[in-house]
């Protein structure tokens, strides 16, 4: 059993990807995504709650900021990778992860145990990902 908290915001990116599976995405393209953020615990912290829903929305807010306007492709972290959704999904877990680690999220983080991050293309379309926290 677990409590969970979402909050959601979105981001704007162009990039393009490399391999004939892609097909007329090998092109440079944009996309726009809806993030889905969940925070997970088994039991609530000592004021009741998984996590600060303010903190947690700035934290992603901050975290997509730091792509949103972007060309993938021009990012040195990103050279010679397919930045498809289910890799941003992933990187914005590390980031996120990262953030939580720092203290971003107060100081009730103890007991939070799993986070899933998904990345919705469209209303027919998205991946996550999904895993433990440290």
């Amino acid at each position: 059993m677990m409590y969970t908290v979402c909050v959601r915001d979105h981001f704007m990116i162009a990039h393009s990807f490399r391999g004939e599976v892609f097909g007329p995405a090998q092109r440079l393209h944009g996309a726009t995504y809806v993030v889905d953020l969940e925070l997970r615990r088994p039991d609530l912290d000592r004021d009741g709650i998984v996590v600060d829903i303010g903190k947690l929305s700035d934290c992603l807010r901050a975290v997509l900021t730091e792509l949103n306007f972007r060309n993938l492709d021009e990012m040195p972290e990103f050279s010679h990778r397919n930045t498809t959704t289910e890799f941003l999904a992933r990187e914005i877990f590390d980031r996120v992860a990262a953030r939580i680690e720092e203290g971003q999220l107060g100081p009730n983080i103890a007991g939070l145990s799993s986070m899933r991050v998904v990345l919705n293309e469209s209303h027919a379309a998205w991946a996550a990902y999904e895993g433990l926290l440290a």
